[in-house]
């Protein structure tokens, strides 16, 4: 495969927030062509965590995403804090949203999120045996009901769109199958 050199000539950050970081670079591509205005939405990533009960229930969270105006359902999932390492970010999400716990986390994949405008990474972990353990503790944005759904329903979810966001779509296929074929996780 042919190694597409792209240099960045400038650089600099047009939006620098808590919810938002943007950087806007100047590219010269391998051609001497100049792109000025190359935006990366800058994230330390974060975590997806598919959390099953020990009668075989997936922790799912409703809530509202202003990005695209309406509720989804979802896995727990969040946003890895300054210094903060993949899986204690998946235990804490999954405590602050849900109220669940689990006696560990297992990593299982790390997913590119959208590669032509961000860095953005999603890690993907599994809880088994979680439970019900505290209340929640949202933060300010979150208005989060937490569902529990049968693991045999979830692929009927997946088909009629009722999840619909493509990185929780994907994970929990990858789980299923995972699951489904034995394969070590």
């Amino acid at each position: 495969m042919t190694k597409h050199d792209w240099r960045v000539t400038a650089s600099s950050y047009v939006i620098d927030t808590h919810f938002l970081r943007l950087r806007k670079d100047t590219i010269e591509l391998p051609d001497g062509s100049i792109v000025d205005d190359y935006y990366v939405r800058e994230s330390r990533g974060f975590t997806i965590v598919f959390a099953i009960t020990g009668d075989n229930r997936v922790v799912l969270v409703r809530q509202y995403k202003h990005g695209i105006g309406k509720d989804l359902l979802e896995l727990p999932a969040g946003a890895i804090d300054p210094a903060e390492e993949p899986a204690a970010c998946a235990i804490r999400e999954l405590e602050e949203e849900t109220g669940y716990t689990a006696p560990a986390v297992q990593p299982v994949r790390t997913f590119v999120v959208d590669p032509t405008n961000s860095n953005s990474v999603a890690h993907l972990f599994l809880a088994r045996d979680a439970s019900k353990t505290s209340k929640q503790n949202l933060d300010v944005t979150e208005r989060i009901d937490v569902e529990l759904v049968e693991i045999e329903h979830l692929p009927d979810l997946l088909r009629d769109g009722t999840i619909d966001s493509v990185a929780h779509v994907g994970s929990i296929y990858l789980i299923l199958d995972l699951l489904q074929n034995s394969r070590e996780i």
